[in-house]
């Protein structure tokens, strides 16, 4: 519990239906009271906790400036663990900024980012792991994305817990036989070794399982490149349902790079558009081949644009051969026309071995395949996790794969070494594991986590 109470908007600045002002702290019921008129009935020093007052905030010469509804939450029972205050104001900009500013003229102070789930964390209402599952539920782009972020949250990181009651009980071991030796006898060295290779096993799981769900949070770029003219604008309002890029019949049209948003199979993507890749001499359109040969590089997936009523030209194939292959879709456009100057046989010669999709920009032909392909080549070589359920960030990933690299020593020189040098790679294991959920986090660590947080949250 902390001694000063902290306040902050807690909606989006700007005009809208309602603006939160989130307070949170010791004493901050009496402390608010002091601005606060209730419309009837008891002061809010005198309420339950989980109620709502109805009243108006008062400025200093006790004139109102706004109507509001009070919530109060007592601690224990909050999201802070301490008591927690939420005015719920008309939602402009100037009630809602001044209503924040009588908060701060009485003695509270203003919040750092995310230290409302901070407070949280160090007053053990949320473990680490999910107090970032927090950020990951506002960050969702997908549906598949928050529904592994609300997991997190409800505490799905169990899996990590049972590892490290294995840890723990490895740990017992070893330092029984160090410390009472006469009593436990030498240590049983098949029992350790068969206690390490099953949590091993049981850390290699959650780490596939997190490496393959992290897509679903991070999403992937997928580029639309091809020569000029080939329906790449096209494809992108199509797959977008939008009229984003300029169509026309004038190659070129694309001098730079447009993206956008989509949600393919709960993957989210960010969908690029490319200039046409051709020779020319005009400045600015030079430029935009410049930077979108740059964005193919940098692509999870390329989608290659081939003209099903031009055939496949010199231009269609100088791009091929320089793009990465392992990563490339391609996408016969304009199969809704009776002329298709592209034969099935020319297509595998000229591309073996490359996915490729019959389809229309407009008639959304051959989109559903298009949808599965990028799905399965993101997927792909992805380890089967048995359905487990977990999404890992980059701090967790990393602490889980330096607890391996400890459990993968302590296995290799087991019986080469004394139990208390062994004692350091065992012990180290469970202490990187405890950094996931905040046991032995540093502070430093914290504070970079929470800074990511917006303020209010």
């Amino acid at each position: 519990m902390f001694d000063d109470a902290i306040a902050a908007l807690s909606t989006p600045p700007g005009e809208g239906g309602i603006g939160i002002i989130r307070l949170s702290g010791k004493g901050v019921i009496d402390t608010v009271q002091q601005i606060f008129l209730p419309a009837t009935g008891q002061e809010l020093s005198q309420r339950r906790g989980f109620t709502l007052t109805l009243g108006w905030i008062l400025d200093r010469q006790g004139n109102k400036i706004d109507q509001v509804l009070v919530g109060i939450m007592r601690a224990p029972h909050s999201y802070t663990g301490e008591d927690v205050v939420e005015i719920n104001c008309h939602g402009g900009s100037i009630p809602v900024r001044r209503c924040l500013q009588r908060c701060l003229e009485i003695g509270l102070r203003m919040a750092d980012p995310g230290e409302f789930t901070k407070r949280a964390f160090l007053n053990g209402r949320l473990d680490l792991s999910q107090a970032e599952a927090v950020i990951d539920i506002i960050r969702a782009k997908t549906d598949r994305g928050l529904k592994l972020a609300l997991l997190q949250l409800e505490g799905n990181m169990g899996c990590i817990g049972a590892i490290e009651d294995q840890l723990l009980q490895i740990n017992a071991l070893v330092e029984a036989s160090m410390d009472f030796p006469e009593e436990v006898g030498d240590l049983d060295y098949d029992e350790i070794r068969s206690l390490l290779q099953r949590t091993l096993l049981d850390l290699n799981q959650v780490i596939t399982a997190g490496i393959r769900n992290e897509v679903y949070r991070e999403g992937i770029n997928v580029v639309i490149c091809g020569k000029p003219n080939v329906g790449k604008s096209s494809l992108l309002n199509a797959l977008l349902k939008k009229d984003k890029a300029i169509v026309t019949d004038i190659p070129g049209t694309t001098r730079d790079v447009i993206e956008d948003y989509i949600n393919v199979r709960d993957i989210p993507v960010k969908i690029i558009d490319t200039a046409g890749i051709r020779a020319t001499e005009d400045v600015v359109e030079t430029i935009g081949v410049e930077k979108s040969k740059k964005v193919m590089q940098q692509a999870d997936l390329l989608v290659l644009i081939l003209d099903g009523a031009d055939g496949i030209t010199g231009e269609d194939l100088d791009i091929y051969h320089n793009i990465n292959r392992d990563r490339l879709i391609v996408f016969v456009n304009k199969e809704d026309l009776e002329e298709k100057k592209i034969s099935p046989e020319e297509l595998s010669t000229l591309f073996a071995g490359v996915r490729i999709i019959h389809g229309s920009a407009q008639t959304d032909m051959g989109f559903e395949e298009l949808e599965a392909a990028v799905e399965e080549m993101v997927l792909i070589g992805a380890l089967p996790c048995d359905g487990m359920e977990i999404m890992i960030n980059l701090r967790q990933k990393e602490a889980l794969q330096r607890c391996r690299a400890q459990i993968e020593s302590a296995l290799q020189h087991l019986g080469q070494v004394s139990d208390d040098c062994l004692s350091v790679d065992t012990w180290g294991a469970l202490e990187t594991l405890g950094e996931i959920s905040g046991k032995t986090v540093k502070e430093e660590v914290l504070d970079r986590i929470f800074h990511n947080f917006c303020i209010g949250k």
